[in-house]
């Protein structure tokens, strides 16, 4: 069975923000290498959009290395979108999902389709329903060191304590770390 990677960026005050982060080379290349690690990649429709800014990085090549680069990697891994309100996605690797999360999700983990390699999921919104579905098999949550005050929080409706294992710690020069963590058991 596939396994289910959950990673998203967050503040030391346990708020998703992607503007919040200190995206350096170093982490750039951390993140091309996860998503060659996986064959797909799943988003909600607003974190999606958020990501449809690498399509322009590839048509318009900042200059530096380690971004557009990721942008490249980015641009070609499959992207599953869920949403109720998109009708149609322009991106040429992207096709919104026509099932549910739970049904496209458990099809997903146990198919051999698409490869062997994992699949991510990076929307904070379908982080916490997997979760409470207990479809996750790792979650890696990158910590900034920067306090934002306020924005959306990972576990926002979260309502049942859910304990995990700590696998490994990644530690970036820029003071960012990873916390790789598995489900525990029940």
């Amino acid at each position: 069975m596939r396994k289910l990677v959950a990673a998203i960026n967050m503040s030391l005050d346990g708020f998703c923000d992607h503007t919040a982060g200190i995206p350096d080379e170093e982490i750039h290349l951390h993140y091309a290498d996860l998503l060659n690690s996986a064959d797909i990649i799943l988003y909600g429709r607003i974190t999606y959009q958020l990501m449809e800014y690498w399509k322009t990085v590839v048509e318009n090549p900042t200059g530096n290395k380690a971004m557009d680069e990721f942008a490249v990697t980015f641009d070609k891994i499959p992207k599953l979108v869920f949403s109720h309100t998109l009708k149609k996605i322009e991106w040429e690797t992207a096709k919104l999902a026509k099932r549910g999360l739970e049904e496209e999700v458990v099809e997903l983990k146990q198919s051999r389709n698409g490869g062997s390699k994992d699949i991510l999921v990076g929307s904070p919104g379908l982080i916490l329903s997997l979760m409470k579905l207990n479809l996750i098999d790792e979650l890696q949550l990158c910590v900034h060191p920067v306090v934002v005050g306020s924005g959306l929080p990972l576990f926002k409706d979260m309502n049942n304590r859910v304990q995990f294992n700590l696998l490994k710690t990644k530690t970036f020069n820029c003071g960012a770390i990873i916390l790789y963590y598995e489900p525990g058991k029940k």
